[in-house]
């Protein structure tokens, strides 16, 4: 089994990828020769981790029984100060809002996608540190950014 992409050349810097049937259209920014008519493809690197973790933790929640009103991630990553621009760390923070009996729930969930279940984050753990907080109600519950380097690169 294989995941598979056409990527076309639309002129200037503009390129349209195939993914599963939609198209997703990337650019760059007019100071560089684009049009800025999509965003640059690098972040869709944090794009792609942000649905794998989340995809993993509505599903382990609806699993469970244990439903929340909201839930969102934010993710960064830090940038090399030099050529080749690459991610050196990336960091999540995930953000619930439900009723206080689904706080444990809400942070097993993002537990087992982090250390058992999400791919693209156990591929980026191999290259650079991937760490994260969990709020929840507005207050942090979980933190491993103070450790630098996740427990799954141990």
């Amino acid at each position: 089994m294989a995941h598979q992409i056409e990527t076309q050349w639309m002129g200037k810097m503009k390129f349209n990828a195939l993914v599963n049937g939609h198209t997703i259209t990337m650019d760059a920014p007019e100071k560089v020769g684009g049009e800025d008519q999509g965003p640059i493809p690098k972040p869709f690197i944090l794009t792609a981790l942000s649905g794998c973790t989340g995809m993993d933790v509505v599903s382990i929640l609806n699993k469970s029984h244990k439903p929340v009103v909201d839930f969102s991630i934010t993710v960064t990553g830090e940038l090399s100060a030099q050529q080749p621009i690459e991610y050196t760390a990336i960091h999540l923070v995930y953000n619930f809002t439900g009723d206080e009996t689904s706080k444990d729930a809400a942070l097993k969930a993002v537990t087992l996608s982090q250390e058992k279940y999400c791919g693209v984050s156990h591929m980026l753990k191999k290259i650079m540190p991937v760490t994260w907080d969990v709020n929840y109600n507005g207050k942090q519950v979980f933190s491993n950014k103070s450790v630098g380097v996740d427990s799954a690169l141990n």
